[in-house]
């Protein structure tokens, strides 16, 4: 191992000042001072390598960890660094174990629970800090806060997870038994087979060869050799993904969702509506509020939820969401570590725990729980005269049970799978993501689409979405796929909420079970959930279609195992809507705000 270099330097605020951009709620303070490369020993002697921003001035600070894989001098990392050590507290910023400078080897998301607990604990004994730790960062970022948490670090106050699973099967790698493939290849192959992150654009640049571009690899089967094709090696933690297709052991040790019971501080999660880690973040939050380690824990728990992705934007899809949707994470940061590690009176504690921004007028609002108290769970049924396939069929969404024809059909063909086209996705190859018209899959007659009467008065939801689906098909396993759409007055089909179900899990995921051939089976799809007002004017629909590659793979219909196999079959489904079989969605429906 290379010896490594520990430097220190000293930032005057007069320089840095002109570095935050954004208004501050408290001002600079302090000079800084970086230690570069400093060894933190982890329990089994591998030491992982972290840069310290502080004041300069000598003395005790609380400290705010950050731990990540995509390098500590990343570029756009230092804005937040700097101005949190200006503001008087000490930053501990770590390359996780096996990246970048640090020891040990890479294995995502396996050794982040106990290396966390090492760091947390190393920071509070320095003689820099006052004993008092609180963690930061998002996405990767945010699922180490939840595994370091989960083991009970004494020297823990608080932890800040931004758009952050809670368990890495259920809402990042995997939705309803579906393999997230775009994720898996983009994030976990092309871009981070080793130690060192590399660039994704290689496979869009115009500069690529045929071969090697994302929209000829994804259709590579089988997907366990996918990453032979796309980075010319074995890459080991995607084979482990693909193989523990199920929700086992694998998943389970890694996952937070059994163990809110051992986070003992209380947690401000903060995601999108639109990002593929929402499942996380409102996880996250319900499972705190009602498991939480302390009553404090479950008490201040917090959640906020805008119109974004994977980070906030005003305009994000198709969709400009106005000025209201503008946010900057560091100023609701900075007031959660100023409570909770400095004591502050700031209020923060006494706000209402929930804040989500409604989409379709536009606003924040603040709820004392999630899902809203209120709440009135009311199912849209399906109907048809048989024909449902696309925009030019006849299906209906409404209140009543249904009636008409039994069931609609299509044909779903793994060779000719509907195309991804906006929703819940991030980081891994490029998709199109967030609310997208969803009219150019909706022509497709392997889409069935059941649509409302136009509203007269607002019809406000928030809360968690599902679908009820009465299903058959001819192949031993499908997938079923369907989306909450708010149509607008001049056509425009928004995507609100998706989700889909791999049908040899619908007796719940960590069991596979096949289906017989023709048989009806009941499934609810998990729809994570979201908030938005359908207003006058406007229709609801829903889409049910069995597939969206490549966000998702596509279920070859053999049965098979995840990705042994290059078979694929065509499969004939039917999705039923009689009284003894009424397909419906369920919304969650709420006083217009």
């Amino acid at each position: 191992m290379s010896r490594r270099i520990t430097r220190s330097v000293v930032i005057s605020a007069a320089c840095l000042a002109a570095s935050i951009a954004s208004a501050e709620p408290r001002p600079i303070t302090n000079e800084i001072k970086v230690h570069a490369n400093v060894a933190v020993p982890m329990r089994d002697g591998v030491r992982l390598y972290a840069d310290i921003y502080r004041p300069a001035r000598a003395g005790r600070y609380p400290v705010i960890v950050v731990r990540t894989p995509y390098g500590k001098q990343r570029e756009g990392i230092h804005r937040d660094l700097i101005a949190f050590a200006q503001r008087g507290y000490a930053v501990v910023v770590q390359d996780t174990r096996g990246r970048f400078e640090s020891e040990g080897d890479w294995d995502p998301f396996r050794y982040e629970a106990e290396d966390g607990y090492d760091t947390i604990e190393w920071a509070a004994r320095q003689e820099f800090s006052d004993g008092k730790v609180a963690t930061y960062g998002g996405s990767y970022l945010g699922n180490v806060q939840w595994q370091a948490a989960a083991e009970g670090p004494p020297s823990l106050v608080a932890i800040f997870p931004m758009v952050a699973s809670t368990s890495l099967y259920h809402n990042s790698f995997y939705h309803g038994g579906a393999f997230k493939l775009a994720l898996a290849a983009g994030w976990g192959i092309a871009r981070n087979p080793r130690r060192v992150m590399y660039p994704q654009t290689w496979h869009t640049e115009t500069f690529a060869p045929e071969e090697w571009r994302y929209d000829r690899l994804l259709w590579h089967l089988p997907l366990a050799t996918l990453d032979e094709a796309l980075s010319g090696e074995v890459v080991r933690h995607y084979r482990d993904w693909i193989r523990h297709q199920s929700y086992d052991e694998y998943w389970r040790s890694m996952s937070v969702e059994e163990r809110f019971s051992m986070v003992k501080v209380p947690a401000h999660v903060w995601g999108g509506w639109y990002d593929l880690l929402l499942g996380g973040t409102l996880n996250g939050f319900t499972g705190m509020r009602r498991e939480g380690g302390t009553e404090a824990a479950r008490r201040e728990t917090k959640m906020t939820v805008g119109p974004w992705g994977h980070g906030p934007s005003r305009k994000f899809g198709d969709v400009d969401f106005g000025p209201e949707a503008d946010r900057v994470p560091f100023e609701r940061n900075l007031r959660w570590m100023d409570h909770y590690l400095k004591g502050g009176d700031n209020g923060i504690d006494r706000e209402p725990p929930v804040e989500i921004f409604y989409m379709g007028i536009n606003r924040w609002v603040h709820h004392q729980d999630w899902p809203v108290p209120g709440t009135k769970v009311t199912p849209y049924y399906f109907s048809s005269g048989g024909q449902a396939n696309s925009l030019r069929g006849d299906g209906l969404l409404n209140t009543s049970r249904p009636a008409g024809a039994e069931a609609d059909h299509y044909v779903y063909d793994p060779d000719n799978a509907v195309p991804t086209l906006g929703g819940n996705d991030c980081c891994g190859a490029p998709i199109p993501i967030g609310p997208i018209d969803q009219r150019p899959v909706e022509a497709r007659s392997d889409v069935l689409v059941y649509t409302s009467e136009i509203l007269r008065e607002p019809l406000a939801v928030a809360g968690p979405v599902k679908a009820k689906l009465y299903v058959s098909t001819d192949a031993p396993d499908t997938d079923f796929f369907v989306k909450l759409v708010d149509v607008h007055p001049n056509g425009f089909a928004m995507n609100i909420a998706e989700g889909i179900l791999r049908a040899r899990f619908r007796r719940g995921l960590d069991r596979m079970e096949l289906l017989k051939p023709g048989e009806v089976y009941e499934l609810e799809v998990d729809m994570r959930g979201t908030a938005n007002v359908f207003l006058p004017g406007h229709r609801i629909r829903v889409d049910v279609t069995s597939s969206n590659f490549p966000q998702f793979d596509r279920n070859p219909n053999t049965g098979e195992d995840l990705g042994t196999s290059a078979r694929r079959r065509p499969a004939r489904q039917a999705v039923y809507h009689s009284a003894r079989h009424p397909s419906h969605i369920v919304l969650p429906v709420v006083a217009v705000p």
